[in-house]
């Protein structure tokens, strides 16, 4: 297919070589024009605007940080898109915002799909990511071979934004498991115990989970250097709070949860890895190693 992509950060970039490995024709626009050399140098076809992009695309993917940029992007690929052409966008914005954007592209019969995806840059490297995807079903046969290629799992959660929705669900579940893990570091080392050894405990129980398995290292190791910067999932949990505060549903925990949060970014620890939650619970002075 004759593919536009849009952001390559640390998941895009691998996500577009997937593409044109997989023999897709693909077009690409990059603010830093640096940022998409090596696609090009892998056969990409370099694009001057947004608007030439959109011309020569039957599908348009996009996958930028934050609301307002996915919906710039979305208000100047709208001109140049055919009608029955698809914006896939695998950003994770909010909710309402896809949903926006999903009407004023039906208004010119354009498809919006969001997609958000879970696994990070080794899952964009490894083509196993996680893709949780709303717009209309019908959608779907020309959807899979994009899929197909990017990741491990599909799913159709809806309509138009309740991939975010199912995005919001993720990052809520595995920051309060990050934050389980900053606390059961704490504690053990109260108890004068190697959190190493009861990490390798842990893992082989119930505890067990991505979250202790990789954010749990990176405490047992106190390695706060980036491998998620902890900024995203700041943005992503406002993003889930404004939703579950819009409908009115009751998260305490992870109400509990984004309170440490703003600690972290209190602190000045945003662009540091996202097990700096324990330093936040250190710093309160919670647990003290006897």
């Amino acid at each position: 297919m004759n593919i536009g992509f849009i952001g390559f950060g640390t998941m895009g970039r691998s996500m577009a070589e997937h593409l044109i490995k997989a023999g897709h024709a693909l077009r690409v626009w990059s603010r830093r024009v640096a940022s998409a050399d090596s696609l090009v140098a892998l056969g990409a076809l370099r694009c001057g605007s947004v608007h030439e992009l959109a011309m020569g695309s039957e599908i348009v993917c996009t996958n930028v940080t934050g609301s307002a940029d996915v919906a710039g992007l979305a208000d100047a690929l709208r001109p140049g898109l055919a009608p029955g052409a698809i914006h896939i966008d695998f950003s994770t914005i909010a909710p309402g915002a896809a949903r926006a954007i999903a009407a004023e592209h039906a208004a010119v019969g354009v498809e919006f799909v969001d997609a958000p995806v879970s696994g990070g840059g080794v899952g964009a490297r490894n083509a196993s990511l996680a893709i949780m995807w709303g717009g209309r079903d019908e959608l779907a046969p020309r959807l899979a071979p994009i899929f197909a290629v990017l990741g491990k799992s599909a799913v159709r959660i809806g309509e138009a934004g309740a991939g975010q929705v199912a995005k919001a669900c993720n990052q809520m579940i595995l920051v309060n498991l990050i934050q389980a893990c900053a606390e059961a570091a704490a504690l053990a080392a109260a108890a004068g115990l190697d959190f190493r050894l009861v990490r390798e405990a842990m893992l082989g129980g119930s505890a067990g989970s991505r979250a202790l398995e990789v954010f749990g290292a990176r405490m047992a190791d106190r390695n706060f250097a980036a491998g998620v910067e902890a900024r995203l999932h700041h943005k992503d949990y406002a993003l889930l709070m404004d939703e579950a505060t819009r409908i009115g549903a009751p998260l305490p925990v992870a109400a509990a949860v984004w309170q440490q949060l703003n600690a972290l970014m209190a602190r000045g620890w945003g662009t540091q890895d996202s097990a700096s939650l324990l330093r936040v619970v250190e710093a309160a002075g919670c647990c003290h190693a006897p």
